[in-house]
């Protein structure tokens, strides 16, 4: 019998018109394995609903077309379900289809659901919000936060964001309790980790795994101006997890406690939450449609992992000379958010 297959597509979201994907998935689509039906968002937390309904309704395959946000809504709708999770990733960052591997090119991430090799895979809940790639406090979600609020979307005014409030961002002291014990740290962030990456190939957690039933919780300690391209680009090179910044360690569940409220972020979305926050694992409680031939391919560096690395490359040689006055710093910003709008 052939599998019934639900697209989902969000048209507004990311960077790049979504015109002609209908087209390509009329197109490439194995009919011969699948009836397909595609169906458009028509606001937040209808990707959520359209997923809930093809999980109920026995829907073999719900696919999202979108971003991390639309990625995010269809996964949580059929967690704990028969129905597998498919991608076509049309986000600015993209984060968990990059860490399964699955291609940025809609006829090649076609191609992946039509092998479709299913996986039963982790996820996250915090505060009662399921994640699939990573959750945090801190400084990723204040800029998540800011991120949201300024209406653009893309990797450059991520960093742009990052620059302009990374200066002004104090950080802040957290008790964290995990199955091992109690332990006290002063943070710039802490992410939660279930998959490797924010987006972009920018990776929080290189060793995290999204089938080893394992968090990788990682926390950044504070650094100063000087400290922060060589963590740049430790995080592009997936060897953040060796620096001196970082301390990392696996769990399956802990609470974190911080001295007043705030935000956190679940797959890059922000939301305001109390002082505690409780994070758990729970293990294969999805299928996912993976990318059968990752595992044969070596990962190239992208066009903004390689723009990234050269501006602080570029930063790299001139710190030496810099100090760490306030209006010596801005003029480095500046200089930066110039080459960020080229």
């Amino acid at each position: 019998m052939k599998k019934k297959i639900v697209f989902i597509m969000n048209p507004i979201s990311g960077t790049t018109s979504k015109a002609g994907i209908p087209d390509l998935i009329e197109q490439h689509i194995d009919k011969k394995l699948f009836d397909y039906q595609l169906r458009l968002t028509e606001h937040a937390g209808h990707a959520f609903e359209i997923a809930t309904k093809c999980k109920n309704d026995g829907i073999d395959i719900v696919v999202a077309i979108g971003g991390d946000g639309t990625v995010n809504e269809v996964a949580k709708g059929i967690i704990n379900s028969n129905s597998a999770l498919g991608i076509i990733p049309c986000g600015s960052g993209n984060g968990l289809a990059r860490h399964l591997m699955i291609p940025m090119n809609v006829k090649k991430s076609i191609d992946v659901i039509n092998q479709c090799v299913v996986h039963r895979l982790d996820y996250g809940i915090i505060n009662g919000y399921p994640f699939f790639c990573t959750c945090g406090m801190g400084f990723d979600a204040f800029v998540s936060q800011k991120f949201a609020e300024s209406g653009k979307r893309g990797p450059i005014s991520y960093v742009e964001n990052i620059l302009r409030e990374g200066l002004n961002y104090k950080p802040e002291t957290y008790t964290i309790e995990d199955e091992n014990g109690v332990y006290r740290y002063k943070a710039f962030l802490i992410s939660c980790a279930n998959a490797s990456q924010y987006g972009n190939n920018a990776y929080i957690a290189p060793q995290a795994s999204m089938s080893d039933g394992w968090l990788d919780v990682v926390i950044m300690e504070p650094f100063d101006v000087l400290e922060a391209p060589q963590i740049s680009i430790d995080m592009f090179n997936k060897t953040l997890d060796k620096s001196s910044k970082i301390k990392s360690f696996k769990c399956k569940s802990l609470h974190i406690h911080r001295t007043r409220p705030g935000v956190i972020h679940y797959d890059g979305d922000p939301v305001m939450t109390g002082e505690d926050i409780k994070v758990e694992l729970v293990e294969k409680g999805i299928n996912i449609i993976v990318n059968s031939h990752a595992d044969k391919k070596l990962r190239q560096p992208n066009l903004i992992q390689n723009t990234a690395c050269e501006i602080f490359n570029q930063l790299n040689n001139i710190r030496a000379g810099i100090q760490k006055q306030s209006r010596q710093i801005q003029a480095v910003n500046k200089v930066l958010l110039r080459k960020l709008n080229l």
